[in-house]
């Protein structure tokens, strides 16, 4: 499993890449809270591919922040997204994730140890000093 960076922006998917390629260490790139309701599905692949233009020795894969919205979980599975966060009831998320193993998709709860970049001041010295302690 790789070590997940929280991303806010294109900027921060990008400082994220450029760590993860000069340290040529896998990364999975973490909408924020909420994003897939907030910014939408489409926001967050558009940023996931211009990133991934910047940088393209950087191997990575994304997961996109649904919160607890069956809604917007089915939107991010249709629009292409293969793993989102659910953070709503056990049942739901069991509904949920048998829809998304039809298509080769999961589901996950979004716990777990990761770098949020919101506040770091210099994004990728943080993503750098955050993956080479990632053991």
């Amino acid at each position: 499993m790789s070590a997940r960076i929280v991303i806010h922006s294109l900027a921060h998917a990008k400082a994220a890449l450029a760590a993860a390629g000069a340290l040529a260490k896998p990364v999975t790139l973490q909408s924020a809270p909420g994003a897939g309701a907030n910014a939408g599905p489409r926001w967050f692949l558009a940023v996931l591919s211009e990133a991934a233009r910047s940088c393209p020795a950087a191997q990575y894969d994304a997961v996109l922040d649904c919160a607890d919205e069956p809604g917007t979980v089915l939107a991010a599975l249709r629009a292409g997204c293969k793993r989102v966060i659910f953070t709503g009831a056990p049942e739901t998320r069991a509904k949920l994730a048998d829809i998304a193993a039809a298509s080769g998709r999961a589901i996950e709860d979004g716990a777990g140890r990761a770098l949020d970049l919101l506040t770091q001041r210099d994004a990728e010295a943080a993503c750098r000093a955050f993956l080479a302690s990632d053991a």
